[in-house]
């Protein structure tokens, strides 16, 4: 079983973005603007685009976090800070007990896992808790490709030993999913935890009580 990370494991991230706004004094329709904009294109495979760099780690994390305040406007008038922003926008993310006692679930049943994760910057990650959730992990920036890319999804699959066909993969955003499906993994557009959850098992055999 293959697993995105914010979103999945973690709460919401638009909750986190949403705090951030508040707490920095941020138009929420600037941000909206200037972020639609740029993740339209990274999914439709712009090289040169802010979100596509940040993710495969061709960009300097600062350099997104320049880009970004330049773009965005406070409600008093002042300019928002570059420095520090990616851990002020992902501040409020907070773990999903559900998501880890699944995943604990699914290996001590005997199935692989591995972490397929877009990042955003090297932190952010409780990488003490990965060895007992996952047998392997991928993180984007760290190995040079990112998800919806064909290619991060046929790695996640070889460091598990398996076939794209014979692995499940869960993610937050359906673009993901659309692309693991069309490689024949069988794909889990997660909502909340305890659907995700009941899917997992059902197609897993394990038990749901």
């Amino acid at each position: 079983m293959i697993s995105d990370w914010g979103g999945v494991f973690t709460s919401p991230i638009i909750e986190s973005v949403q705090a951030w706004l508040a707490t920095d004094l941020i138009d929420p329709d600037a941000y909206r603007t200037v972020m639609r904009a740029w993740v339209t294109e990274a999914y439709r495979g712009g090289a040169d685009n802010p979100v596509h760099l940040l993710e495969r780690g061709d960009g300097d994390p600062e350099d997104f976090e320049r880009a970004l305040a330049a773009q965005l406007v406070r409600t008093d008038g002042t300019q928002v800070p570059a420095t520090g922003l990616l851990s002020r926008m992902f501040a409020a993310v907070l773990p999903v007990p559900q998501m880890y006692e699944l995943m604990r679930t699914v290996r001590k049943a005997g199935f692989r896992t591995c972490l397929l994760s877009n990042s955003w910057g090297p932190a952010g990650y409780p990488r003490d808790t990965f060895p007992e959730l996952f047998d392997a992990w991928v993180i984007s920036a760290e190995v040079g490709m990112r998800k919806p890319e064909e290619r991060i999804f046929r790695h996640a699959a070889g460091l598990l030993g398996l076939h794209p066909g014979q692995c499940v993969f869960i993610d937050d955003i359906e673009a993901n999913v659309d692309a693991a499906c069309a490689l024949g993994m069988v794909g889990i557009h997660h909502r909340e935890p305890q659907s995700t959850a009941a899917t997992i098992k059902e197609l897993l055999g394990l038990p749901t009580g």
